[in-house]
């Protein structure tokens, strides 16, 4: 089983008094870049937090969302008298040569009370019972991306080892011009020396010929490439987390098709190349979102 790298989970966990909602965002990424974007967590716990969630999504570029709301009646804010009383005083000798109409104490008010430090929050720290159920939305969102992973995972896999087949099927494509691209090889060879010389030593010539063809050989390319294929498809199967090997396998693949392809030599064989290097081509972009 393979895990994709993208995923989302999100859970909620009330208390009496309050209500805590949890996000995880999961992106495709080369370690475990966790990024936590939220005041709520305690500082305190915040290093257990991340050894958590570092060993249950391994890698990946993770954001993590956490916000509390209050559904008791604990009061969170109170007015600082002294402050108002401070910016009334100063508003009202500020205005008093002014002709304002009336009492302006009602409009006044409620201007005053958006100004600076006017309205304080009263800082409490979390209390255990509020600690245990923002630890536990943190657990079920962190369960619910993998769950996410997973279903992508499978998706990914299926993506994958079909194209990794199609390279494999490919290769037998190519097979089949082999003999073909060897006579016209040959042709070639004794047109153009036919074309410089009038006389020529045919057992060299044949000497020449079987030295060039063997340098286009491709045998060796074919059966490394295979090799591959079967070592990217076990490694689907039995790796845990298969995703960084598999990009290297890639790569592997990557230069036996090259190969294949500057010893072609043939304009059928070019073409499987060419399909062959689109389909790696989509393998490594999915390899890049597999865990």
């Amino acid at each position: 089983m393979i895990l994709s790298m993208t995923g989302y989970g999100k859970a909620e966990k009330s208390t009496a008094s309050e209500k805590f909602t949890v996000e995880i965002r999961s992106l495709n990424g080369k370690n475990c870049d966790l990024s936590i974007k939220s005041s709520v967590i305690p500082r305190d716990k915040e290093l257990e937090v991340r050894q958590a969630l570092a060993q249950q999504l391994v890698r990946g570029n993770i954001d993590l969302f956490a916000s509390v709301e209050q559904t008791g009646t604990v009061q969170s804010k109170k007015i600082n008298k002294e402050i108002l009383r401070d910016y009334f005083s100063q508003v009202t000798e500020a205005i008093g040569d002014l002709p304002f109409p009336g009492n302006y104490a009602d409009a006044i008010i409620p201007a005053l009370l958006k100004f600076p430090d006017v309205i304080e929050s009263q800082k409490t720290e979390m209390s255990p019972e509020g600690w245990e159920a923002l630890r536990s939305a943190i657990e079920e969102a962190a369960a619910h991306l993998v769950e996410f992973r997973t279903r992508e995972g499978e998706i990914l896999k299926q993506d994958v080892c079909k194209r990794v087949e199609l390279i494999c099927s490919f290769v037998s494509e190519v097979e089949k011009y082999e003999a073909e691209r060897v006579t016209s090889v040959r042709d070639r060879i004794v047109q153009k020396v036919k074309e410089v010389c009038t006389t020529c030593d045919e057992n060299r010539l044949e000497q020449e010929i079987v030295f060039y063809v063997e340098k286009l050989d491709i045998n060796e390319e074919k059966v490394r490439l295979r090799q591959h294929c079967r070592y990217f498809l076990e490694t689907v199967e039995k790796e845990q987390y298969p995703g960084k090997k598999l990009g290297f396998i890639a790569q592997e693949m990557g230069r036996e098709i090259n190969t294949m392809g500057s010893k072609a030599n043939h304009v059928e064989i070019q073409k499987w190349v060419v399909r062959m290097k689109d389909e790696l081509e989509k393998i490594k972009e999915q390899s890049l979102n597999i865990l």
